[in-house]
């Protein structure tokens, strides 16, 4: 450009289209999807630690307490393999259930409701302490789901999810939100049965066969299948041997170590 003068004058660069970085786009494993339904502990948010420290101060605690007859079912609680088999995607309820049945104590309403309160004060405090975040990658594929118009709705057994996608920040990033309290208030079965998620789908006015499940726990991948989403996605943060093909086993159609992986780096206009 040539100013009055006659001596060439650059044009000012926009600082805001400067140094934006390649628009990221879905990858073709979301690229027909309707919507999107995202489980919260470990897929969202980096909570699935914490619940599994807490479980494990209670349930060591109540092993002590209360030791198995077999000496084989008074080993600690495991927090990779217990946890993902046991109590992760599941109620506190259902996951204190299925962890004493799985060493042979009798289950009853009474240990039940115990050992669930002591993993609930011992989460909070820990929540409180530490408080919590959201996965980088996580998030980068939320925004590029907004960017192409497909809503989305986080669906947790926790009553604690509102609070934390608040603490992390991204609770404007859902369209809907049903956790545990909803499930409570409307009677829907937790996982492995699929009522969280179809109740999300429905929120969203999209239909399962359209609306894609993100679950890093068997329950939950096992819920994505038997309520029709496709695809029903699989995250193995750990990336542990076996972990990948037990996800696979229970439904997954695809399995990812970050959810950044479902994404692309595209042009920016």
């Amino acid at each position: 450009m040539t100013d009055p003068s006659g001596t060439d004058r650059v044009r000012p660069t926009d600082p805001l289209t400067a140094a934006r970085p390649p628009r990221e786009e879905l990858a073709p494993a979301l690229r027909d999807v309707r919507a999107v339904v995202f489980d919260n502990d470990g897929v969202i948010t980096d909570s699935a630690r914490v619940h599994a420290a807490a479980w494990k101060t209670a349930f060591d605690a109540f092993l002590r307490d209360h030791p198995p007859a077999a000496p084989r079912d008074r080993r600690p609680f495991d927090t990779r393999d217990d946890y993902l088999r046991h109590v992760d995607g599941k109620s506190r309820l259902d996951g204190a259930a299925a962890f004493l049945a799985s060493r042979g104590i009798d289950p009853t309403d009474e240990r039940i409701r115990s050992v669930a309160a002591d993993k609930e004060r011992l989460f909070v405090a820990r929540l409180r302490e530490h408080g919590i975040e959201a996965y980088p990658g996580t998030v980068r594929l939320l925004r590029a789901l907004r960017d192409a118009g497909i809503p989305t709705a986080a669906a947790s057994a926790s009553r604690h999810a509102p609070e934390l996608l608040a603490r992390a920040g991204v609770r404007d990033l859902f369209d809907a939100l049903v956790d545990g309290g909803e499930a409570a208030r409307l009677g829907l079965p937790g996982k492995p049965k699929p009522d969280l998620f179809l109740e999300a789908a429905r929120r969203l006015d999209v239909p399962a066969r359209r609306t894609a499940v993100v679950e890093d726990a068997l329950a939950g991948v096992e819920a994505g299948r038997s309520g029709g989403f496709v695809p029903v996605i699989g995250v193995d943060r750990a990336a542990g041997p076996g972990t990948r093909e037990r996800l696979l086993r229970y439904g997954a159609d695809i399995v990812v170590g970050d959810l950044g992986e479902l994404l692309t780096r595209g042009v920016r206009p």
